[in-house]
C-alpha cells in the first residue's frame, strides 16, 4: 500500500494561478459600452436644435457655448447664467474675449423673441462674432424656405 503526499496536486488542490480570462472578457465589454456612449455624452445640456442644410462643420471642444434649453434656461457652458447677469458674465469671461466669437445652440421650443433678446445682450457684451447651431439631419424644406445662416455660418 502506497500513500502518495504529492505535493498537492492531485484533483482537489487548489491552484495556484488565476484564469483572467473571464475579467479579460469583462473589461472588453464595459469598453465597447463606453466607446459607444462616449459620443452620446458629449453635450451635456438636451437641447432639441432646429435642423438646416447647411455644410457640417468641424465639432471643437474649445469652442465655447451658449445654450438655451426649452424652459428658458441660459448655461454658458455648462453653468447656468440668470437672464439679467449674462450680459455681465459675457465681458467678465476671459474665454469670451481670447476666442472672440461665440456659439449659440437653443431648443427649437424656444420662443425667438427670447433668442432675439439674448443675442442683443451678447452683441452689448462686445462679442460681434456668433456662431449659430443648428442639427444638420435632413429638413422637409426646400433650399428657398432655408434660411442663409445655419451651422457653419455666422452672423455678423
Amino acid at each position: 500500500m502506497a500513500m502518495s503526499t504529492g505535493g498537492g496536486r492531485g484533483p482537489r488542490a487548489p491552484l495556484g494561478e488565476i484564469n483572467v480570462t473571464p475579467f479579460v472578457d469583462v473589461m472588453l465589454v464595459l469598453l465597447i459600452i463606453f466607446m459607444v456612449a462616449a459620443p452620446m455624452m458629449a453635450t451635456s445640456v438636451p437641447i432639441d436644435l432646429p435642423q438646416a442644410q447647411a455644410d457640417r462643420m468641424q465639432a471643437d471642444p474649445d469652442r465655447l457655448l451658449l445654450s438655451i434649453d426649452a424652459r428658458r434656461q441660459i448655461l454658458l457652458g455648462t453653468t447656468p447664467v440668470p437672464f439679467d447677469e449674462l450680459e455681465a458674465r459675457l465681458r467678465a469671461n476671459p474665454r469670451v474675449h481670447e476666442q472672440g466669437e461665440l456659439y449659440v445652440q437653443a431648443d427649437r421650443a424656444v420662443p425667438y423673441g427670447f433668442v432675439v433678446q439674448v443675442f442683443a445682450l451678447i452683441r452689448q457684451a462686445g462679442i460681434a462674432r456668433v456662431g449659430l447651431v443648428t442639427d444638420p439631419g435632413s429638413t422637409t424644406a426646400t433650399p428657398e424656405q432655408t434660411s442663409e445662416r445655419g451651422a457653419g455660418h455666422q452672423a455678423r
